[in-house]
């Protein structure tokens, strides 16, 4: 696995560096800024860019605004967050990308395990959030609810893919079936208006569906 990182603290950014190798990965770059990061991905094409969120100058939103420059110029690369902060501003953007996008919280990363984890789900593709994230987005985002039809079970298999659970987690914690869950499954796209399509991650719409509902 072959990562870029950006990290302003020089402390945390040498500790990250060994985190991420112990976690299996290869650092080819690590950078103190948004800037730096962009500049990174576009030398060295890595897989994953993983990114914090408050970075100089302003220590607001630098580094998710960076992600986006990213996934406009380099699509392939997945984006990894990892912040202690939960920033609204420009997240749902982000995820609005697509799949090959993680969002996790640096104290709630309890093992190396859970972070190798991470970093391989982002570069195949798929959605990792942290449940802490999800619960924060949500919150912003009860303002209508497009998920009215969905029934209880619907919903709680929606939540579990908005945690970034895989069909066989959602089956082992909802205690049913995998072909039941890819039914839940079905049944949610087909409610939210979801068509197969080429051009669309159906199961990352889904989960933008629930954190606008």
């Amino acid at each position: 696995m072959r990562v870029v990182l950006a990290e302003d603290s020089v402390l945390l950014r040498e500790g990250l560096v060994r985190l991420l190798e112990e976690a299996g990965a290869t650092v080819l770059a690590a950078v103190g800024d948004g800037t730096a990061l962009v500049a990174a991905v576009a030398e060295h094409g890595p897989e994953v860019a993983v990114v914090d969120v408050r970075m100089p100058p302003s220590f607001t939103d630098e580094g998710l605004r960076a992600a986006l420059e990213i996934r406009r110029d380099h699509p392939g690369v997945g984006i990894l967050v990892l912040s202690q902060y939960v920033e609204e501003s420009y997240a749902t953007d982000l995820l609005e990308a697509g799949g090959g996008v993680g969002y996790l919280l640096k104290d709630r990363v309890s093992k190396l395990a859970d972070l190798s984890d991470a970093l391989g789900r982002v570069a195949a593709g798929g959605t990792v959030l942290d449940p802490e994230v999800v619960s924060a987005l949500l919150t912003k985002r009860r303002r209508r609810d497009p998920l009215a039809e969905l029934s209880p079970r619907e919903r709680e298999v929606l939540e579990l893919m908005a945690q970034g659970r895989t069909n066989t987690a959602i089956g082992r914690l909802m205690v049913i079936t995998q072909g039941a869950v890819e039914k839940h499954i079905s049944s949610i796209f087909t409610k939210l208006g979801l068509p197969p399509s080429s051009d669309d991650h159906r199961r990352v719409m889904a989960v933008l569906a629930w954190l606008e509902g």
